[in-house]
C-alpha cells in the first residue's frame, strides 16, 4: 500500500476540493491514460486494486505509471463511540484528485488492450473517469 514515509502533522483538516487540476493533466510518460472527470478522494487501497487489475490485464507486456500519491491522512472514530471527545485516530491515506487529473498511464501495449485494462481499473475507483491517449 502507498503511504508517505513521514509527514509534518498526524491529523489534518479536510479543507475544500473546488476547481480543476492545474498540473498532471496531460499524458506525459505513456501512450494512454486514465483521466478523472470529477473531484474526489482515492484511498491507497483503491489505487492498489486498480494497479493490480491493470497489471493482470496486460500480463507481462507494457509499462505502468501511477501519477497520484496518497499523502492526505484521514481519521475515523471507533465504532459505537459517542460524539465529541476530539478527532479520531488516523486510519489511512487518500489522494485528493480534481477534474482533469491523470491517474494512471500505460505504454508498450496495443490500443485495445490498453483501453480494456484502464477500463477495468476505472471500475475500482470512486470517481468518474475517461480514457485518453497521448494526443489528448
Amino acid at each position: 500500500m502507498l503511504m508517505p514515509k513521514r509527514q509534518k502533522y498526524r491529523k489534518v483538516q479536510r479543507g475544500r476540493m473546488n476547481g480543476v487540476a492545474k498540473r498532471g493533466t496531460t499524458v506525459a510518460f505513456g501512450e494512454y491514460g486514465l483521466k478523472t472527470l470529477e473531484a474526489g478522494k482515492i484511498t491507497s487501497r483503491q489505487i492498489e486494486a486498480a494497479r493490480i487489475t491493470i497489471t493482470r490485464k496486460v500480463k507481462r507486456g507494457g509499462k505502468l505509471w501511477i501519477r497520484i500519491f496518497p499523502d492526505f491522512p484521514f481519521t475515523k472514530k471507533p465504532a459505537e463511540t459517542r460524539q465529541g471527545k476530539g478527532k479520531g485516530n488516523p486510519e489511512g491515506f487518500v489522494a485528493r484528485v480534481k477534474p482533469g487529473r491523470i491517474l494512471f498511464e500505460i505504454a508498450g501495449v496495443d490500443e485495445q488492450l490498453a483501453r480494456e485494462a484502464l477500463g477495468s481499473a476505472a471500475f475500482k475507483l470512486p470517481v468518474k473517469t475517461k480514457i485518453v491517449d497521448i494526443n489528448g
